[in-house]
Formats: structure tokens, C-alpha cells, sequence
């Protein structure tokens, strides 16, 4: 199995006739593989280095700052449930830290519903503790707002449906923007995990894992690359398939909703 590379530019023409490749492209990924590499968006949809390292900059707060952004798994007196900072946990199979942020990063508050997890505010750091961090994950938001509108448009056209047919279902910012780290893990970290699946042999190689195998539980994910290899995904034969770490591509990983 290869990920295959989609130039998706076509799907932000405003000619129909101009979709038909990508569509057909991406209908296939979806059915037969679950995962697809992107190109040709928008320039705002393509984080280079310096987009990357402003909207990172968040992992270097202080951790009283980081702990006012915790969920209330982490920080009981905090309100959020699943908006929100989730801290690194030593001894785990995955091991990550990141940040949750919701739609009202752009939408602002009217859209929120607190007893709505996936419309429940969402903690932000304070601006003077990250000037022009805000400004430009919203930026980075919208831009992967239209990107995601231009694919389930296409995905609609692949199911036979009217192309505007998810449109109602994600507007105003039902989507998650993930800001995320996985630290390299040292051999005393990694004398915590109890689980041995944290050890992998691929191409001869004897490997920890740093992320669990998992699906996604959402509609689609769109990771953006780095450069940086480590993703995989799984054949229909298991065999893991390295996801091709291409500068200026979108990840695209099918998800479970999208599957029902």
C-alpha cells in the first residue's frame, strides 16, 4: 500500500467541471485506504517554518500558565472538559502534550454551549503572555475551515449527494484545532511503561511507539506536515505503511464518522 498525493487545487475552482479528478482521487482514498497526502491549498493552509514555530510557541509557557489551560481531568477546579490543555503522563503507551480549541477561537462566544463538550469555551492563553498567538491560530483555523469545507464538499460529490450536503453540520466551528507535541522519550521515561507494545521492530529496526494505534474518532483529520517522519497507517494485509513527511502536503486521515 502507498499513501497516494492528491493536488486538490481543482476543488477550489469555481468551474464543476474542474473537480471530477480530485473528486474520483478522493472518493478512492477514502473507500480503499483511509489516508491521502493533499497539495495545492491556499498558501494560509500550508504552515511553513515560521507559521509552525508562532503557533508552537505555546509549549514554551510557564506551567503555572499552561495549568490555567488544563481540562478538569488534569485540574479539577478548571471547567472545561475536553477544550483545553492535556499535559504529558509519564508511563503511558502514547506519550504527548497538546492544547484542544474550538470554534469560538474565530467565531467568538455566541456559538458556545457549555454543556456541549465540543462547544464548550475555550481556555486561551493570555495575550500578553503570547502576543499575536491568537491572531494567528484563528488565522491557521479559518484557513483549515475552507480546506475542510473544499474536501466534504468533494467527499459529498463522491457519495452521490448534493455537494453543500455536511455544510450545516460543521458550520460556525464544531471543529477541534489540535496544537500537539510528542517529546523524544529517554530510557528512564520509557522504564515507566508497563505495556510492551511501546517496543516495535519495522525494517529491522527496534523502535518505541509514541503514539498508540488508534483511529480517528471525527470526520476527517488534517495534520500538517514537517518534514519530520513517524506517522503510520495500517494496510488492510497489517502491515504498517510509513506516511510519506512531505513539506507543503496536508494529512488527511478518514475518520470514523465519515466511515458510519
Amino acid at each position: 500500500m502507498r499513501i497516494p498525493v492528491v493536488d486538490v487545487a481543482p476543488l477550489f475552482d469555481t468551474e464543476p467541471a474542474a473537480w471530477r479528478d480530485a473528486d474520483r482521487a478522493l472518493a478512492a482514498a477514502a473507500r480503499d485506504i483511509g489516508f491521502v497526502c493533499i497539495r495545492g491549498m491556499p498558501d494560509q493552509a500550508v504552515p511553513g517554518p515560521a507559521q509552525r514555530a508562532r503557533l508552537l510557541a505555546i509549549f514554551g509557557l510557564d506551567e503555572g500558565s499552561k495549568r490555567c489551560l488544563y481540562r478538569r481531568k488534569f485540574a479539577p477546579e478548571n471547567p472545561n472538559s475536553y477544550r483545553g490543555w492535556f499535559p504529558l503522563q509519564p508511563g503511558n503507551l502514547t506519550a504527548k502534550e497538546g492544547i484542544d480549541i474550538g470554534g469560538d477561537l474565530v467565531h467568538g462566544p455566541a456559538i458556545t454551549v457549555p454543556a456541549d463538550p465540543l462547544r464548550e469555551p475555550s481556555p486561551l492563553p493570555d495575550e500578553d503572555r503570547l502576543t499575536g498567538w491568537r491572531e494567528a491560530a484563528a488565522a491557521y483555523y479559518r484557513a483549515m475551515e475552507r480546506v475542510s469545507e473544499a474536501l466534504m464538499r468533494s467527499l459529498a460529490r463522491g457519495l452521490g449527494l448534493q455537494s453543500d450536503y455536511f455544510d450545516d453540520s460543521f458550520r460556525h466551528g464544531l471543529s477541534t484545532l489540535r496544537l500537539i507535541r510528542y517529546p523524544r522519550r529517554d530510557t528512564a521515561e520509557l522504564a515507566t511503561v508497563r505495556d510492551p507494545s511501546v517496543w516495535v521492530e519495522f525494517q529491522g529496526e527496534r523502535r518505541y511507539l509514541v503514539g498508540a494505534p488508534h483511529t480517528d474518532s471525527g470526520f476527517v483529520t488534517l495534520l500538517a506536515q514537517d518534514g519530520v517522519a513517524g506517522l503510520q497507517a495500517r494496510s488492510r494485509t497489517g502491515e504498517w505503511v510509513d506516511v510519506p513527511p512531505l513539506e507543503g502536503t496536508l494529512v488527511v486521515n478518514f475518520g470514523q464518522v465519515l466511515e458510519q
